[in-house]
Order: structure tokens, then sequence, then C-alpha cells
């Protein structure tokens, strides 16, 4: 999908996307074999050139940060296929709704999950989340990103980020996580499937108290969080080809990546 992508680049919108596209250029490679076939000015065929030239040689470096900052937010979904292999689904929780600390962290990159936990290792995700080029999250611009900024300062979001939420809702999805879970009939644990935000800032309250089995019920609520992201992205993605009319071959969706851990 990324390799039939224009918007990344300067002056190309959505409608000159889809022009391209329809004038049979389909990916990069088309366009740099026949760069007139795409209909434009020489003076904006020519700078394309370049850019596209560029866009295949960061592409082939696995530069995640080139697209990252030139893709419109909005379309990093795009990036899926090419960057699977880099990714990290996240997930947090916190002491309250209002995220006034975080309790645990959640990541899940497609075969084994990680969660780290206030007191004991929260410190570690700093280092580990900067080797992942791909993050996927659910309202995590507008919730897990800001409050881990808050509880780590330095902390650079440098990755690509697919925030599902804004994403499930141009396919009509809106609601919670779990909202949209049981629209799609993607099942929870018997232990898990009553549970919401609520009941993770009482577990974590439960915990602190002295129960043990309150923190490990937390922990299995968590992991499914950020298993379940991959189920969504994986419904998502070739919807979102056909949506946005990206051709055919380039808009198949990716395989497996394994299973949660």
């Amino acid at each position: 999908m990324l390799s039939s992508t224009f918007i990344h680049l300067p002056r190309i919108g959505p409608v000159t996307e889809q022009r391209i596209w329809r004038r049979g250029i389909c990916t990069w490679s088309d366009f740099l074999r026949e760069p007139t076939a795409a209909g434009l000015s020489p003076r904006a065929t020519d700078r394309l050139v370049r850019l596209v030239s560029r866009s295949e040689e960061r592409l082939n470096e696995g530069d995640h940060r080139f697209f990252a900052s030139r893709l419109p937010r909005r379309e990093h979904w795009r990036a899926y296929p090419e960057f699977r292999h880099g990714i990290a689904y996240l997930d947090i929780e916190t002491t309250s709704l209002e995220g006034d600390d975080v309790t645990l962290i959640g990541l899940y990159d497609g075969r084994r999950t990680r969660i780290y936990q206030k007191g004991e290792d929260l410190e570690q995700f700093v280092e580990d989340i900067a080797a992942y080029r791909l993050l996927v999250t659910f309202h995590g611009a507008g919730f897990d990103f800001p409050f881990l900024r808050r509880r780590f300062p330095d902390l650079e979001f440098h990755q690509l980020h697919i925030d599902l939420c804004p994403t499930l809702r141009r396919l009509g999805l809106s609601g919670g996580l779990k909202n949209i879970e049981r629209a799609l009939d993607i099942p929870r644990s018997p232990e898990t499937e009553h549970l919401d935000g609520w009941d993770a800032v009482r577990l974590w309250r439960e915990w602190e108290c002295g129960s043990a089995e309150a923190l490990q019920l937390l922990k299995r609520y968590n992991a499914e969080d950020v298993a379940h992201l991959e189920n969504l992205l994986r419904f998502a993605y070739p919807r979102l080809c056909r949506l946005t009319g990206v051709p055919a071959a380039s808009g198949s969706a990716p395989g497996a990546t394994g299973t949660p851990g």
C-alpha cells in the first residue's frame, strides 16, 4: 500500500492521488518508469520524480521516521504492510479514568505480550518502545500518548501511529473499544468480558490493598486489550483500502503476524 501512496508528497492530495491511479500509475515504480503518464505539469513531474525516488530509497532503508513525518496522521494505516514486522500494539491502565498516573503498559508485537508495571519495571518501557517503528492504539492520540509523555517527559514517539478509534470511525464503527469488539463478535475471556475502565482502576486499588488476584486479572484485561487491537487492525486494513480506492494489488491484506503470548 505504501508504494502506491502519493499523498505524502507536497501538493498531492486525495483528489490528485486518485487521478494518478486512474491513469494507470498504481505504484512508485509505475511513475518512475513513465512519469509523464501521471498527467501532471512538467514542473510538477520533475519535482515528483525526485521525491518518489527518495521515497523508494527511504522505504528500502526501513526509514519509518520519513513516512511518519510526511503522511497525514489519518493515513498512517497505509504503512501497515511494510512496517508490520516492527509493530507494537499499545495500551495503558491508569489510577483513574483521568489518567492521573500510569499503572500498567501493555505491549504486544504479534508474537509476545509484555506488561510493564508501576513500581516494578515501568521505566524499562522507555528503552523498549524505541525499538518499534509502528504503534497501534485505540484513542492513543487523545489518552495513552499524552499520559505517557507526562509520565516520561523525555519520551519521543517517533513511530508511525495508527489510532484505531478515528480509523474505525471512518468505517462506521464508533464508541468504545469494548462496544466495537462486541459489534464485530471479537470475544473476551469469561474473566474479563464484563470489565471496563472503571474496573481497571478498581482492580489496581485492590492490588494496592493486598489482592494479588486483582493484579493478575488486571494484567489479563490489559493483555486482551492489546491483542484485540491486532484483530481490529486486520479487520480495518482491507476495508480502508477499498474505501480509499487503492489499486487492488497494492491493497491486499498482509499475512498473520502471530498469536498473543
